[in-house]
Parts: structure tokens; C-alpha cells; sequence
């Protein structure tokens, strides 16, 4: 395996090729220009230099775009310190909420409304049957990410959903179902088709969705409406894995899910001329993970097909983990839990203090002979050897 190839090193080789053929939205230009200029003289540097050997130390920075593999490390570890202060010392369940692939082309050329519409929908269900008193009576709280990808990154938009294991009932009173999730998981396949269909047939009737490519056959009325009627009759994919206990648990499996983007570097095991060979997940055989090879270029289309639009907020937070509620509410399920409250070691921290209690890594000193480091900032296009 060579792990010096990165995702940066296949924009360099095969974005040339790809663009003269392909049309990119402004949103996968500017991911791509930023996974080619990440940590590289073009985005500027910080320069140091030690007071005592003068040694000198050039760091260059980071483009901080959300697609960009190289900029995803610590901005995880910073999002888990701040939700340390929101958990609870209860279960926590991992749904996943899947829609049929007879949508995906249309969700594909309408992404930001129907991505909105999976939030949505996923919202509904569980406030529908989290309050209705025969599953739970009481109102939870979840924090859903977006995924749009499998393993081999091909297009599967699917969210998922880490819920705490309890709620609030009407009289402030805390109830769950131990280590038992809350409702059937037929039965929320039912409720969530129910919405999300209902929310496309709104859109379509506004006039909002957008008709490209193999969807474009769908602007026809009885066409849209075939799709409907055999979407109506498909069973939804929704299914909960186990409970996993214990706060630091689920930070470390929050983690997991909350940044990630479509593929890592480490997955990257070769690229020649014309291909890029990376791991992805064999189903059949499993999960195991084996070699996959693709040509350079349509490496990159699937890389860029899962490029969010502008402003699209990924993360949500909903019910009692609400930013409207979570304050007030969390405060009163530790009380009622008597759990103590994990408090951030972050906040307000700077740059250099988060670097030594994250990594232990101190910047501000001379790796050589232990110096104190004099930093200045140069921006970008600048030649740093020599």
C-alpha cells in the first residue's frame, strides 16, 4: 500500500482531463481548487522562527473547505469536545434513514430542496411517533448528518440519526425504554415514506424541482405520477443498530459520522496514468474491504457528485438537543438522571493551547532546543525554500 498518494495528488493529475469534458457546479469548482491549493505556498504559511537556534519552521495553511480530506482532523475533535457538555449517561441509538434509488437522479439535480425534504421527513417521524403515548409520550432529542455516499462512492443520500435513548413527557418527567428502542422500525419506514412523499408531491406542485438528465422524462405528468404510485408501494429502508452505552462512547461514534466526507486519503492505495486504485467495502463478501479501480477521471465525478450546495447545513439538531432548547433541557435531564455534565476542554482555548491538549503538541516552542518560537504570517504565492 502506498499511502503518499492523496486525493490532492488525483486532482493534480486528472482535474485537467476532466475538465475539458465535464461542467462543474461553482460549489465543486471552488472544492476542487481548494483540495489543490490545501497546504500549499498559493494558501499562504505561518513561518516561525526560534529566538534561540533561530531555526526555522514553515507551516502552510489549510484551505477549511468541508470536502477537503486534509481539513476534517481537528475540526472533529473540536465538534465532539463541544457536545461532551450535551450527553447523558443513558443509551443512545444509531437510526438510518434510506430513500429509494428510483429518486436519487431527481434528488441529485434538486439537491438543497430534497436533501431539506430528508431532514424534514426524518423530523416528522420521529415527533409523530415519539409523542404518540402507545410507542413513547414523550419528546426525544437526535442530531442527524447527512450522508451521500456508499463505500464505493457512488450517489446514496441516506441520514443519519444518533438518538438519546429517553425524553421529556408533557409534565417534565423523564421516560425511556431502557435499553429497548422506542418504535418498530416498520412502522417508521411507514411514516417517514408518508412524509417525504408528501413534501415531493408539495414541491412538484409549486413548480420548484428541476428536470436534468435521466429525470428529465419526469417533467411529464403521468411519469412523475407512475413514480409516485411505485414509490407508495415500496417498503422504505429505516433501521436502528443496538444501543452502545455510556458518554464516551458515543462522542467517539459521533465522531465517526459528523465529519466525515466521501472518502479518506488513507483508502488511497495507487494511481497510475489513467487510474486510481482505493478500498471500498464488498457487501457480498461481508464488508470486507478490497481493492477498487476506477479511471482518474471518473474518480473524480464521483468524488465532486457529493460536494454539498452553498450554506447547506449538515449537521441539525432537533427536540430537547435543539440550540433553542438544548440549554434549558439538558440541565433538567441531569437532574432528573443525576448525571454530571461533561464540561468542554476547548472553550475558549486558543489555537496553540487547543494543539497541546488535543495533540500535545506545542507550537510555540522550538522542536530543536526547546526556544521560544517568534511567528509571522505571509500570505499566499509566496516562495518559501531556500
Amino acid at each position: 500500500m502506498n499511502n503518499e498518494i492523496t486525493i490532492q495528488d488525483v486532482f493534480h493529475q486528472f482535474l485537467p482531463e476532466y475538465s475539458e469534458t465535464r461542467l462543474f457546479s461553482e460549489e465543486q469548482r471552488m472544492a476542487a481548487q481548494c483540495i489543490l491549493k490545501c497546504r500549499t505556498p498559493e494558501m499562504g504559511a505561518n513561518v516561525s522562527e526560534c529566538e534561540s537556534c533561530h531555526k526555522k519552521y514553515i507551516l502552510y495553511n489549510s484551505c477549511k473547505n468541508r470536502h477537503c480530506p486534509m481539513c476534517q482532523g481537528m475540526d472533529v475533535d473540536e465538534w465532539i469536545d463541544k457536545q461532551q457538555e450535551n450527553v447523558l449517561d443513558v443509551p443512545y441509538f444509531h437510526t438510518v434513514f434510506t430513500i429509494p434509488e428510483e429518486l436519487y437522479t431527481l434528488v441529485y439535480w434538486n439537491q438543497k430542496l430534497l436533501y431539506d425534504a430528508l431532514y424534514h421527513a426524518a423530523h416528522l417521524t420521529m415527533t409523530e411517533l415519539s409523542g404518540d403515548p402507545k410507542h413513547l409520550g414523550a419528546k426525544i432529542g437526535y442530531i442527524c448528518v447527512l450522508h451521500t455516499w456508499g463505500s464505493r462512492m457512488n450517489y446514496h443520500p441516506h441520514l443519519h440519526m444518533i438518538v438519546l435513548g429517553g425524553g421529556l413527557d408533557a409534565a417534565n418527567h423523564w421516560k425511556d425504554k431502557g435499553k429497548k428502542f422506542f418504535f418498530p422500525v416498520k412502522v417508521m419506514s411507514t411514516v417517514f415514506k408518508k412524509h417525504y412523499l408528501k413534501e415531493l408531491k408539495e414541491l412538484r406542485e409549486s413548480e420548484k424541482l428541476r428536470y436534468h438528465g435521466t429525470a428529465k422524462d419526469l417533467q411529464n405528468h403521468y411519469s412523475f405520477k407512475e413514480l409516485i404510485n411505485k414509490l407508495y408501494e415500496k417498503d422504505w429502508i429505516v433501521y436502528t443498530k443496538e444501543a452502545f452505552n455510556g458518554a464516551n462512547s458515543v462522542i467517539k461514534y459521533l465522531g465517526r459520522y459528523t465529519h466525515r466526507i466521501a472518502i479518506s486519503n488513507r483508502r488511497i492505495l495507487s494511481m497510475t496514468s489513467e487510474t486510481v486504485t482505493y478500498l471500498a467495502k464488498d457487501y457480498k463478501n461481508g464488508g470486507k474491504m478490497i481493492p477498487h479501480t476506477v479511471k482518474g477521471t471518473e474518480f473524480i465525478r464521483m468524488f465532486l457528485m457529493h460536494v454539498l450546495p452553498k450554506g447547506f447545513v449538515r449537521i441539525r439538531h432537533y427536540g430537547i438537543l435543539s440550540c433553542r432548547s438544548k440549554k434549558e433541557k439538558m440541565e433538567l435531564c441531569r437532574k432528573l438522571l443525576n448525571c454530571i455534565q461533561y464540561l468542554s476542554k476547548l472553550r475558549d482555548k486558543t489555537t496553540a493551547e487547543k494543539l497541546m491538549i488535543l495533540y500535545k503538541k506545542d507550537i510555540c516552542k522550538c522542536e530543536a532546543c526547546g526556544g521560544n518560537l517568534l511567528s509571522f504570517r505571509l500570505r499566499g504565492c509566496y516562495s518559501l525554500t531556500g
